[in-house]
């Protein structure tokens, strides 16, 4: 198998924060004018995928196209292809519904954002021994700071997670109460728990922290169809944890 991809390497254009969350929303109020209902948690991303967007979702065993890589999606732009590896399929393996969702929502922001970027050239036509061409992009978790990775990284995280649907979910699950909650008083209550992230015991202070955040986070995970990790930065990027809520003097 020919172990070369076609990732065309080409300066990406700096994004604020606030336009990768307009191009997300976007994309969602697309999807309300054309089904015309209501956008709620869990996003379809199926739908948005194969009847919105009008993209091919294939699973594909990413470890034998790339054996000395990590690679969890990629896409193919001309053809209108995401591929997601097999081994993420939900259907067969149900505990990793959140990083599929993820990986998936991840391959969007790249069609949305950086399509554009990724024209005919030299590369492009390179084709595995079986004759398939090789993507255009590839999503490997070591490229994970690149500003492309980066870039495609907060679109999910905006696609999954809206803000107007987190901050609703979070007043519905805590009573009406929109306060963030405090890092000062989930500590103490957890003192005494063995707490563990991603697989593993947390023992320092930074690790029990996200580990607790993690399991405050877990009842919103599960509405968003997303990983509890996922779910915790989503929540720290909105501000809803906090040291400490500001004391009212009245």
């Amino acid at each position: 198998m020919n172990e070369r991809f076609s990732l065309v390497d080409r300066q990406v254009p700096y994004l604020h924060e606030k336009q990768i969350e307009r191009e997300a929303r976007f994309l969602l109020d697309e999807y309300e004018l054309k089904f015309e209902r209501k956008v709620t948690a869990p996003i379809p991303l199926e739908k948005i995928t194969e009847f919105q967007l009008q993209l091919t979702l294939e699973f594909k065993d990413m470890k034998s196209l790339f054996p000395f890589a990590d690679v969890h999606g990629a896409i193919w732009f001309e053809e209108g292809i995401i591929g997601i590896d097999q081994g993420l399929n939900p259907d067969e393996n149900p505990l990793m519904l959140g990083r599929y969702h993820f990986t998936l929502a991840h391959e969007l922001g790249h069609w949305c954002l950086h399509r554009h970027l990724y024209r005919e050239s030299p590369n492009q036509p390179m084709l595995f021994d079986d004759g398939i061409r090789v993507p255009d992009v590839v999503c490997r978790s070591s490229e994970r700071k690149k500003p492309v990775e980066w870039q495609a990284d907060a679109f999910a995280a905006n696609l999954l997670m809206p803000k107007p649907l987190v901050f609703q979910a979070w007043a519905e699950l805590h009573d009406g109460d929109d306060q963030p909650a405090e890092m000062a008083a989930l500590r103490p209550a957890n003192a005494d728990k063995v707490l563990s992230l991603r697989g593993r015991l947390a023992t320092t202070a930074e690790e029990r922290d996200a580990a607790i955040k993690e399991q405050y986070a877990a009842p919103f995970a599960e509405r968003f169809s997303v990983s509890k990790e996922a779910m915790r930065i989503r929540l720290e990027e909105l501000k809803l944890f906090v040291e400490n809520r500001p004391r009212l003097l009245f």
